[in-house]
């Protein structure tokens, strides 16, 4: 069984030093809770770290495919609940891919595949949320 480590180091007020995987990050909380913006919020994290899950199968197996595109970013933008403890009810991916020769069945297969079967972040948030999709070919 894989295990995954990581700790935190206070620094000041809200902010704490991240060390995961041989990498330094700083998290910290806006100002509006009484953080100073030195670094990401844990919650937003989690959305870069679901846009970067998804991403990366994509990217993988549309490169398997042999599926060319001139870019490819992934959106991701998350819905909090309202009471504490506030988390994410619904949560929408976009996948958007400029090029002149994208095949939208590959990619809608590529994201299908990641979705329902490689990134195990999608799988774990979508226990707690309402998590949706959505392919954009040339925006």
């Amino acid at each position: 069984m894989a295990t995954h480590h990581t700790e935190i180091t206070h620094r000041e007020g809200l902010a704490f030093d991240a060390q995961l995987q041989n990498h330094n990050l700083r998290l910290d909380a806006d100002s509006s809770v009484g953080g100073q913006d030195y670094g990401p919020t844990p919650k937003a994290l989690m959305l870069t770290s679901l846009a970067g899950c998804t991403g990366m199968d994509v990217a993988s197996i549309l490169a398997k495919m042999q599926m060319p595109y001139a870019s490819f970013k992934v959106e991701v933008e998350g819905d909090l609940s309202k009471e504490h403890p506030r988390v994410y009810t619904a949560i929408r991916v976009r996948y958007l891919f400029t090029g002149d020769a994208l095949d939208r069945a590959k990619i809608e297969k590529a994201v299908k595949l990641s979705q329902e079967k490689y990134c195990g972040v999608s799988a774990m948030l979508r226990q707690i949320a309402d998590l949706s999709y959505e392919v954009v070919l040339n925006p």
